[in-house]
C-alpha cells in the first residue's frame, strides 16, 4: 500500500511535469518558429540592402572619393550585419540545443508517464466504481486521509509520551513506596527482637520475683517458728 501510494504521487507529480514540459516545448517551438521568420526576414532584408547599394555604388559612381566613401560605408554596414547575423545564429544555435534537450526531456517524461498509466486507469475505474465525480475528488479525499493520519500520528505519539510518563511516575511511586516498605519491614524486625528481648527480661525477672517469694515465704515460716518460740519461752 505504501509503494502504490509513492507511485501515485510520481504519478501525479509526472503527469503535471509532462504537461508543463509540453507546454514549455510548445512554447519554444514557436519563439523558434518566430526566430528563424525574423532571420529569414532579415536575411532578405539584407539582401535587399546589398542590392539597393550595388545599385545606387553603380548609379553614383560619378567620383572615387565618393566611391570610396560609399564602399568604406557599405564595408562597415557588412560587417555589422555580420557580427549581427552571427550572434543570430550563436542564439539559434542555443535555441535549437535547448530545443533538443526539452524534446528529451519530453521523451522521456511520457516513457515514465506511460509505465505509469496503469494507475490513472486505476484510479479512473475508482471514480466509475465510486461515488467520486472525477480523479480530482480522489486525490482531494487521499489528501485528507493522509492529514488524518497523520493527525492520529501524532496524537498516538503524545499519548504514547504521556505513557511513558506516567509509567516513569508509577515506576518512582513503587521503588519510594518499596524503600518506606524496606524501611518498615527493617523497623519491624528490630521492634521484634526489642520485644524478643523484653519477653527474655521478663521471663528472667518472673524467675527472680518467684525466687523473692519464695525466700520470703521461707522466712515468714521461720518468723512465725520464731514468734512460736518466743511465745513458748514467754509462757
Amino acid at each position: 500500500e505504501e509503494d502504490s501510494t509513492n507511485s501515485f504521487i510520481c504519478l501525479l507529480k509526472k503527469m503535471k511535469e509532462v504537461r508543463l514540459m509540453e507546454k514549455v516545448v510548445e512554447e519554444k517551438e514557436e519563439a523558434f518558429t518566430e526566430r528563424m521568420e525574423a532571420l529569414a526576414e532579415q536575411w532578405r532584408d539584407l539582401h535587399a540592402r546589398r542590392a539597393q547599394l550595388k545599385a545606387h555604388v553603380v548609379r553614383s559612381g560619378s567620383t572615387v572619393k565618393e566611391n570610396e566613401r560609399l564602399r568604406t560605408q557599405a564595408l562597415k554596414k557588412a560587417k555589422e550585419e555580420k557580427e549581427q547575423n552571427a550572434q543570430r545564429e550563436s542564439e539559434l544555435l542555443g535555441a535549437k540545443r535547448e530545443l533538443e534537450a526539452l524534446t528529451k526531456q519530453h521523451q522521456k517524461l511520457s516513457k515514465k508517464l506511460l509505465k505509469y498509466s496503469v494507475f490513472k486507469r486505476y484510479l479512473e475505474n475508482v471514480v466509475e466504481n465510486s461515488q467520486f465525480q472525477d480523479i480530482e475528488d480522489v486525490i482531494s479525499f487521499y489528501k485528507a486521509l493522509v492529514r488524518t493520519r497523520r493527525d492520529l500520528a501524532q496524537s498516538q505519539w503524545g499519548h504514547r509520551q504521556l505513557t511513558e510518563q506516567a509509567a516513569g511516575l508509577l515506576q518512582r511511586l513503587r521503588a519510594e513506596r518499596e524503600a518506606e516498605m524496606l524501611q518498615c519491614r527493617n523497623e519491624l524486625v528490630r521492634l521484634k527482637e526489642s520485644l524478643d528481648q523484653a519477653q527474655r527480661d521478663i521471663l528472667q525477672w518472673e524467675g527472680h520475683w518467684a525466687e523473692l517469694q519464695d525466700r520470703a515465704a521461707r522466712k515468714a515460716v521461720e518468723l512465725k517458728s520464731l514468734n512460736m518460740a518466743i511465745h513458748g519461752l514467754f509462757q
